[in-house]
């Protein structure tokens, strides 16, 4: 796809998206500049962050690279205040990055779940803090934070992961409850398990099929699906859309199959 074969109704704005090299957080900042907006592409690494910059710049798009560990209040503030001062303005914030480990209720330990709390949790509330700071006034803005359908349903080893995204959820209505009179819009994504280069290690064909077999739709999701459902709910199609928890899971989460 060609920047110019989708609408372009993101035309001037500035976006952020955290932990962007590989994975959703990628396609979303690609998808984001093909609808015209101007993408910040974070991650902690130069050769995860340039790669990204240099295929939507190729493709026709506008981005630029923000390398930076976002995993403290300083860094992700740090992180907003470059696009802001960058491109004069800061319209959207996807809080995306997350450092995941799945662990026994009895093998967790304390530094693993202080870095999934520092890059997974702490990140989204301080990013939402900073965004909230350089938002225009007049304009508004939208924070998409990336949850899961761990927060809604849970599975074995995963009491530090869900409890995280069962989170997100919390800070994102509550964010949207004191940022609405200011015209910022704040809502999350729940995606189920998508094939990405950092879900690998827990995946198998095993795995998958049952998943498959599980899911009304029939397949598993990708991170096209999921950064479509980032997109709208940043996007003026979601105008009246806020605190609200958006699942992309093809209705696995809430059937039986």
């Amino acid at each position: 796809m060609t920047m110019d074969t989708v609408t372009r109704d993101f035309e001037g704005q500035v976006a952020l998206v955290t932990g962007a090299g590989n994975g959703i957080g990628k396609e979303t900042a690609r998808q984001l500049a093909a609808r015209g907006a101007i993408v910040g592409v974070n991650d902690l690494k130069a050769e995860l962050v340039l790669p990204v910059v240099e295929a939507i710049r190729a493709a026709g798009g506008q981005a630029f690279a923000v390398v930076q560990n976002i995993a403290s209040r300083e860094g992700i503030t740090a992180a907003v205040q470059l696009a802001r001062d960058q491109h004069g303005r800061f319209d959207i914030l996807v809080n995306n990055a997350a450092w995941v480990r799945y662990q026994a209720l009895p093998d967790i330990q304390p530094e693993t779940m202080d870095r999934m709390l520092d890059v997974g949790f702490k990140s989204v509330v301080w990013g939402m803090q900073a965004a909230a700071a350089v938002m225009d006034p007049e304009r508004g803005g939208a924070i998409v934070n990336v949850a899961s359908t761990a927060a809604l349903r849970s599975t074995l080893n995963a009491v530090v992961y869900s409890g995280i995204k069962a989170g997100i959820l919390g800070v994102t209505r509550a964010a949207a409850a004191e940022l609405g009179a200011r015209k910022i819009r704040v809502n999350a994504v729940c995606p189920s398990a998508v094939p990405t280069e950092g879900t690998q290690r827990n995946r198998n064909a095993e795995r998958d099929a049952q998943r498959v077999a599980r899911t009304p739709l029939g397949r598993l999701g990708t991170i096209e699906d999921i950064a479509k459902g980032i997109c709208f709910l940043a996007s003026d199609q979601a105008s009246f859309m806020t605190a609200q928890a958006l699942v992309v899971d093809g209705g696995v989460t809430f059937t039986n199959l």
